[in-house]
């Protein structure tokens, strides 16, 4: 009897199934990588961001499941639970991306003029300024 192993269904797969998503033939490194250029970037970014803290602690979450998953791509798409492997890793991109533009806008810092009254006041909840 044939088994065929996630390592080989991944080199056999011809398609996502979804418009524009090409499948990755060996995504588990490049998810990695990207993973670990996220969390570099964040270096960059000062501790006490609250933007920081939370992408910071996803990554390594994230990071963590892939390097725990021995190469089995079905327990990585189980345990991120963001789809197939190839959705993960353009979740792990763009969210890289989104570093890169957090560490140029630096909106950790004070905003440059005060607010508007009103302005970040919510469906009646208001906030203190």
């Amino acid at each position: 009897m044939l088994r065929i192993t996630r390592p080989l269904y991944q080199a056999l797969k011809q398609s996502t199934g979804l418009t524009g998503l090409a499948v990755h033939q060996n995504p588990l490194p490049d998810l990695t990588k990207t993973y670990q250029n996220t969390l570099s970037l964040l270096a960059s970014i000062p501790h006490s961001s609250v933007y920081r803290q939370g992408v910071e602690a996803l990554t390594r979450h994230k990071l963590n499941i892939v390097q725990n998953a021995n190469g089995d791509i079905s327990m990585v798409e189980q345990q991120l639970n963001e789809g197939q492997i190839e959705q993960a890793l353009d979740i792990a991109i763009d969210e890289y991306k989104l570093a890169t533009k957090m560490v140029e806008w630096k909106a950790w810092e004070p905003l440059e003029e005060k607010p508007e009254p009103g302005q970040w006041d919510y469906f009646g909840q208001t906030t203190s300024s």
